[in-house]
């Protein structure tokens, strides 16, 4: 569902009533004191405006920036794992340098960013269940849908602050009173797992299986993100229900070519379950409703894409992860002991072969390095792309990137970075790897590499390589299905994991997946010691268990959430 410029302008306002700069601090009179929202337009303005949160921009900039609260989760999921380097310079965005080098301490500006981002969504889908019922001229049905719709947007929310801080408050509209300041200075002691599969359980019932505008979750869309709100709980009984009901009921599909879910001519595609909508030149101020999550994450020069900002490089460990053996398999446990050739060093103008070895050909829909056709931009340069080799690696980010083609139609007219490229938060893709997943824990491990091997098998097809310009395959590009059957159940979780990371790099999943597998410590502690060699910032940085799991809560919301002269919110453990 696009934004539209009334929707946003309303959501805006609310922002200045339902919930203020400081989360936890309600202003008096809040928007329910407002007759002229109390009707089905209202409640429908009101909807959009909690839909407008689910890129986490919709208030001053001088709030909140942009990148602190993207859909993406790139700071957070990808800078913070083993996917990505922060990139740029060492002075641009420090706070992105001190979470990638594990200095994460709760007066980080970008947590409490994201905190206030999905908490001000909180606040608007509780505005639209609190003004429901004062709205006489909705159907039925109406008030059904919209109940439905908000629930699962609170859900998301609750869910995204979960798996980043574990210990938060829940907030519905029974809580939140617009008359009464103290009303949301909650304790954040409960377990709020249970409330949020209760959400997204009474969306699941209640949603349709299609949905007449884009962007409107479906029951399929709600019932994906239950079964992943399952997996974090390792409940797999229960997320393996809705998952092959999902596959079901016959309404996805791989796409034929890997990189449709990468590019704005494919938004809303057959395989896409749930997707964040993005829109440009349709009168929002500034362009605000593109990809503004992303704005930093383009080449830095070169007189190709753009001039800035040189943000979220891919990592060497990442890259090398995408090698194959004689197979065409990954090389689960050894694919970090050489590195892919890289252009490390060298000047644009001097002469460069890329890598010859063999790669699986998600690499280069991935990651842009040079000697590669990067998307229609021609061939990726090399390090006249990059801000600061020596700094941030030689390659680029490529997944949410513009294609030349879409230029000045599916990017903003002053500002190409924001584009109209949606993001696929919720592939068919996912409900087939979190079914081999669950496979792999607690059933049948043949089904398991079943699944995998539908993955393998679209990214297998030549058809979706990358091409040069004479049509052949860019690079080596050798990848094979898994063909001896898999009788050892480690193995078979190792392989799916690892098929998960080739799956969706760079897409902000990888930090939060380590954790939910309990691997984060030693996959982590492993990158650091081998990265250190060659970025020098990460020397000496380690993951603590028991600690590192999750981010702290931020100092400034522990200090907004004082009662009675004491704190109602408790810091995590070890921070």
């Amino acid at each position: 569902m696009k934004k539209i410029t009334i929707a946003v302008f309303v959501a805006g306002s609310l922002v200045a009533t339902s919930c203020s700069d400081k989360f936890l601090d309600v202003q008096p009179k809040a928007a329910l004191a407002n007759s002229a929202l109390q009707n089905k337009a209202g409640v429908n303005a009101l909807l959009i405006g909690a839909y407008s949160l689910l890129d986490g921009w919709a208030t001053p900039e001088g709030a909140y920036r942009s990148y602190q609260v993207g859909a993406d989760n790139w700071v957070y999921g990808s800078v913070a794992s083993d996917d990505a380097y922060k990139g740029t310079i060492a002075g641009d965005q420090p706070p992105i340098s001190l979470i990638e080098q594990g200095n994460i301490q709760s007066d980080n500006i970008y947590f409490r960013g994201k905190w206030r981002g999905m908490y001000d969504g909180i606040a608007r889908a509780n505005d639209v269940l609190q003004t429901l019922p004062l709205a006489k001229d909705l159907t039925e049905a109406e008030v059904k849908q919209i109940t439905a719709e908000a629930r699962f947007l609170r859900g998301h929310y609750h869910f995204e602050l979960k798996k980043m801080y574990n210990n938060v408050p829940y907030i519905d509209e029974k809580i939140y009173n617009p008359n009464d300041l103290e009303s949301t200075k909650l304790t954040n002691t409960e377990d709020i797992w249970t409330k949020i599969n209760a959400d997204l359980q009474a969306a699941y019932d209640a949603l349709p299986t299609t949905q007449s505008q884009k962007g409107r979750p479906t029951k399929w869309a709600a019932g994906a993100t239950l079964a992943k709100a399952y997996l974090y709980q390792k409940k797999f009984a229960e997320a393996k229900t809705l998952l092959e009901a999902i596959v079901a009921s016959g309404q996805y599909r791989l796409m034929t070519n890997y990189h449709d879910n990468f590019r704005t001519a494919t938004n809303n595609n057959n395989e896409s379950i749930f997707e964040i909508q993005y829109s440009v030149n349709d009168g929002a101020s500034g362009g605000e409703n593109g990809n503004i999550g992303s704005t930093l994450n383009y080449p830095y020069g070169g007189g190709g894409v753009t001039t800035c900002c040189g943000f979220f490089q891919p990592s060497q460990n990442l890259v090398n992860a995408f090698k194959t053996d004689a197979n065409g398999l990954p090389l689960l446990d050894d694919f970090n002991k050489e590195d892919v050739k890289s252009d490390q060093g060298i000047e644009s103008t001097a002469p460069f072969t890329p890598y010859e070895g063999q790669v699986d050909p998600r690499l280069d829909w991935t990651v842009g390095r040079r000697g590669i056709p990067f998307l229609d931009w021609g061939v990726h340069p090399g390090k006249v792309y990059v801000r600061d080799q020596a700094y941030g690696g030689p390659y680029s980010p490529k997944k949410h990137l513009m294609y030349r083609s879409d230029v000045g139609t599916n990017t903003f007219a002053s500002n190409p970075r924001l584009n109209a490229n949606n993001y696929r938060m919720i592939r068919y893709s996912h409900v087939l790897l979190w079914l081999a997943e669950i496979e792999a824990e607690i059933g049948d491990l043949e089904k398991a590499r079943g699944y995998v091997n539908q993955i393998r098998r679209r990214a297998a097809n030549p058809d979706g390589f990358v091409k040069t310009a004479d049509g052949k395959p860019a690079a080596n590009y050798v990848i094979r299905e898994y063909a001896t059957p898999w009788t050892d159940r480690a193995l078979a979780r190792k392989a799916v994991q690892f098929e998960q990371r080739l799956e969706f790099a760079m897409e902000g999943h990888r930090r939060f997946d380590l954790v939910r597998w309990g691997i984060a410590d030693q996959v982590l502690n492993a990158y650091y010691a081998a990265e250190a060699k060659k970025r020098a910032y990460l020397t000496g940085v380690t993951f603590v268990k028991g600690k590192h799991e999750y981010f702290p809560i931020p100092l400034q919301e522990i200090l907004n959430s004082q009662k009675n002269g004491k704190p109602t919110l408790t810091q995590n453990p070890g921070y």
